[in-house]
């Protein structure tokens, strides 16, 4: 206990007597604003925070000390006091050159880590001259249909030196395998490579939708990269279980919590069941969260998840190596909380969100733009926001001291609090059956869903205040000034496609492509060292991921009323 008896009667006296005389005083001549106050996860928040609340509390259990179990405080000794996160702006649009002059642009301006957004005729593993994919060439993110895209992608920028971050989850091995060809080709040994792929399929199936394969042959792929890059590429994190996507879709912060490190402990246990020791691949898994505005909630989050993983590696997993009970994460800022309405404004959500992000102790962060609502952001707004986490880095002094907001009652309620309904969410999970059953079942998606239609119905009714959107609203001109991607970038993407597939030896292609197709057949086999070969004879990643759309079929969502 932190306090004894003695002193937390007093205290509990105390507390009675400011609220019967200070407290009803004033709120007989100012009423409080609600009835109740609420977090986003509808945590009903009490007027004060004391030691009554944290009354079986212990620090060495809750807290102990930063990089050491149960990380509570922090995955390093020393956090941002020893290094910064790492600032990775999520960057992506038209064709691999337009992308490249981007990267560059952003490493000028300070960036320390790229991110790679992808179109969507790459997420779901088609090339861009395949009929579903036009008018969808370089929109969302850069195309990339072969080696050579990669190629140009990374053209000048030195794999050695710049840790990456590959948003990319059924075809991830493919990239990856790309990945790996270039910085060959750059004369970079696969021990050499940093970076992450998102590689989190349960979440397509949850909220995003980019799958293309069953869920077991998913996580055959999922296992299959784990092994090959805990022999070969041992710094590369090999998955981004990601809770932003979860998030983004209308989960409440404990339910991101609950849900991410479900689909975790799933990895986990399909790793281990394909035969890997559970220290030889969980130091390398990395997870991907989503920063909101409510600043306090955020922080908690992110300490309630770091214990929680840490536990369940401990205890569920019999995890030895303390890397296994690290919680290392990625952190974007809320894209579904950027409104068109009055832009500039998400400047503002975003510096918030950033704070929370580090407050909480994140390992890298992505701001989002101000105009992302409208279009993918300009040069300028790309600019402001990786400046806002130049200004929180070096101005506002919160990176100075670790886990600045420990011993807070409220964020250390808070915190406790998040732990447990998390926790319960995922017993309930296993009761299911685990994740992937869990999601069979619909009742992932039904929790967000019946979260989202709430959070939505609380801001049509004017009970939750968006600036600009339902108070506090102006007369607004038709914005100009937004990015916009060339049509052409198709033409161009098509015409090339053309030009490789005449170029290249066919014949060695379609052997490797032949080979990739025997070994996806037999479940015992590793498929990354076939992938790779494929990808050096420029096959593209239509053509490898038909291959294995051939064996492994296609999934299709069940539709759940």
């Amino acid at each position: 206990m932190v306090f004894d008896e003695n002193k937390l009667d007093g205290i509990k006296e105390s507390l009675k007597e400011w609220e019967d005389s200070t407290v009803s005083k004033a709120i007989s001549k100012f009423p409080e604003r609600k009835e109740t106050f609420k977090t986003n996860s509808d945590i009903e928040i009490n007027r004060l925070y004391t030691p009554l609340d944290l009354q079986e509390w212990d620090y060495d259990e809750k807290l102990g000390f930063p990089g050491q179990y149960p990380f509570t405080r922090g995955v390093q000794p020393t956090m941002y006091r020893g290094r910064l996160w790492t600032m990775r702006q999520y960057a992506g649009f038209g064709t691999a050159v337009e992308s490249n002059k981007r990267y560059k642009y952003l490493l000028e301006q300070g960036q320390t880590g790229l991110s790679v957004a992808f179109d969507l005729p790459t997420q779901i593993g088609y090339d861009s001259d395949h009929p579903l994919s036009e008018g969808e060439v370089g929109k969302v993110g850069v195309a990339i249909d072969s080696l050579k895209d990669m190629e140009i992608l990374f053209d000048g920028i030195p794999l050695d030196k710049v840790s990456t971050s590959m948003t990319i989850n059924a075809p991830a091995s493919v990239l990856l395998a790309m990945y790996i060809a270039v910085a060959e080709k750059q004369g970079v040994s696969k021990d050499k490579l940093r970076g992450t792929i998102q590689n989190d399929i349960l979440k397509e199936y949850i909220a995003r939708g980019t799958y293309i394969f069953p869920p077991k042959a998913s996580m055959r792929l999922i296992t299959n990269i784990f092994e090959y890059c805990s022999k070969e590429v041992p710094k590369w994190n090999t998955i981004s279980i990601s809770g932003y996507h979860i998030r983004e879709a209308g989960a409440t912060a404990i339910q991101e919590v609950a849900f991410t490190l479900a689909d975790g402990i799933a990895y986990v246990e399909a790793a281990i069941e394909a035969g890997l020791d559970v220290d030889d691949f969980a130091p390398r898994l990395s997870f991907f969260f989503n920063a909101h505005n409510n600043l306090l909630e955020e922080v908690a989050k992110f300490r309630a998840a770091r214990r929680l993983w840490a536990k369940i590696m401990k205890e569920r997993f019999k995890a030895k190596n303390e890397k296994s009970m690290m919680l290392k994460f990625h952190t974007q800022t809320a894209g579904s909380t950027l409104t068109a309405q009055q832009p500039d404004n998400n400047i503002v959500r975003v510096a918030i969100q950033t704070l929370a992000a580090v407050l909480g102790g994140t390992q890298s962060l992505h701001t989002n733009s101000r105009d992302e609502a409208l279009a993918l952001p300009t040069e300028e707004s790309v600019r402001i926001a990786l400046r806002t986490q130049q200004i929180v880095a070096y101005e506002s002094g919160v990176a100075d001291t670790i886990d600045p907001l420990a011993g807070s009652y409220y964020i250390e309620s808070l915190t406790d609090r998040i732990e447990k309904e998390a926790m319960e969410y995922i017993k309930k999970i296993d009761e299911l059956g685990g994740a992937a059953s869990a999601i069979e079942k619909g009742y992932i998606q039904k929790e967000i869903q019946d979260s989202a239609y709430k959070y939505q119905m609380e801001v049509e009714s004017g009970e939750k205040i968006v600036v600009g959107v339902n108070k506090f609203q102006i007369e607004e001109k038709t914005h100009k000034d937004i990015l916009r991607v060339d049509p052409e970038v198709e033409r161009v993407q098509r015409e090339n496609l053309v030009k490789l597939r005449k170029e290249r030896n066919n014949e060695e292609v379609n052997n490797k492509l032949e080979a990739l197709r025997q070994a996806a057949k037999d479940s015992s086999v590793n498929l990354m060292p076939y992938i790779l070969d494929s990808v050096k004879t420029y096959a593209t990643l239509g053509e490898i991921c038909d291959v294995l759309r051939e064996v492994f079929g296609e999934y299709e969502q069940s539709i759940i009323l």
